[in-house]
């Protein structure tokens, strides 16, 4: 009797962890290939691996270790090329701990044989925030648009006679708005360490 009486149970119990295992496996296939927020946020509170992103997603081919470790030991000091003893220790933390954990959320892909690595499709729900401008929170397209906006409100404002703008020239505005971008996209280009030209 106890026998008998048991085998209903454990097939129950059975029955239920099947369906606690499938709800679960379920759960897990919807959120598969999306980070959570605290991932996201893990990853990028640190510099190093927020500059090893920022130069992958200016590549668009997979990426020498050496070369990476190089570009952030560069970035970390302003020197070109940077220290050897930095960037050996730089070399040293994004194989054995930077690389490895951004492959294994999905982020990149990483081949350990090869020393090279690559960002993978999911890498865009990490570098978006890498064009967050922290200070202001806004993107480089919103600081451009932002002060192009601002050039034409103010170009306007001089040409309908608005007090306090009409002393300036409204050609003088749209030149002042220009300078700004300028100085944005300049300040951008020499954060990256690389132009256009280097690449050629």
């Amino acid at each position: 009797m106890t026998t008998g009486g048991a085998e209903p149970s454990a097939k129950g119990a059975t029955e239920t962890e099947g369906a606690t295992a499938s709800g679960s496996t379920a759960r897990e296939g919807a959120d598969a290939g999306n980070l959570a927020e605290t991932e996201i946020h893990d990853v990028l509170r640190n510099e190093r691996r927020r500059l090893a992103l920022e130069r992958l997603s200016e590549r668009s081919e997979p990426t020498s270790v050496s070369d990476l470790a190089e570009h952030v030991a560069a970035m970390e000091t302003g020197e070109r090329p940077p220290p050897g003893n930095l960037r050996q220790s730089v070399y040293v933390s994004l194989h054995q701990t930077h690389l490895p954990k951004l492959d294994d959320l999905g982020i990149v892909d990483y081949d350990t044989d090869e020393k090279t690595v690559d960002l993978t499709d999911q890498a865009d729900q990490v570098t978006v925030y890498l064009e967050v401008v922290p200070r202001y929170g806004l993107s480089r397209n919103e600081l451009y648009l932002g002060l192009a906006v601002l050039g034409i409100l103010l170009t306007l404002s001089a040409a309908l006679g608005v007090p306090g703008f009409a002393a300036v020239a409204p050609g003088t505005w749209a030149l002042v708005a220009l300078a700004l971008i300028a100085i944005a996209a300049t300040f951008y280009t020499a954060k990256q360490g690389e132009t256009v030209f280097d690449r050629l």
